[in-house]
């Protein structure tokens, strides 16, 4: 089963780079929010996304959107890795059960045990306003996340 546009997005809680419990139901009402997940931490491509997300934090973390990143690593490695990069959006782990979340949204890989890079925009009302899947390992195109932003509003 895959998560497509329309549908409601899948609640969760998982834990970020400081231990700390995100709940994606949180932020219904108040932001829409750019849900990445992405294989590894630590990797070319995957560094390359997520340094993209910091780097115009502006337009993916302001009163607006929220972006928060999921891969099936642990905790102390986002901790590590957000540290090292500057990262000061969520990573989130969705370690156990190994890739339940990235599962429920479609985009878990069985054979390798990784999520697949996966973006899902959530709107204020829950509605996943819009989707991308891209193969490992080929990067993203975030300009399609920011015109899917600007087409709800929320930029």
């Amino acid at each position: 089963m895959s998560v497509q546009l329309g549908d409601e997005a899948p609640d969760f809680e998982l834990k970020d780079q400081t231990n700390q419990p995100v709940r994606l139901s949180d932020y219904r009402g108040k932001k829409h929010v750019v849900v990445v997940f992405y294989p590894l931490s630590f990797t070319g491509v995957c560094e390359g996304e997520m340094c993209q997300i910091r780097d115009s934090i502006e337009t993916f973390r302001n009163d607006e959107v929220e972006t928060i990143a999921i891969s099936c690593d642990a905790p102390p490695t986002h901790a590590r890795w957000a540290h090292e990069q500057g990262f000061e959006f969520p990573l989130l782990s969705d370690f156990w059960p190994h890739g339940e979340v990235a599962r429920t949204y479609g985009v878990f890989d069985d054979a390798v045990g990784l999520a697949l890079r996966g973006t899902f925009i959530v709107g204020k009302d829950g509605t996943v306003v819009y989707t991308d899947r891209n193969p490992v390992p080929e990067a993203r195109d975030q300009q399609a996340w920011k015109t899917a932003l600007k087409e709800i509003g929320a930029l």
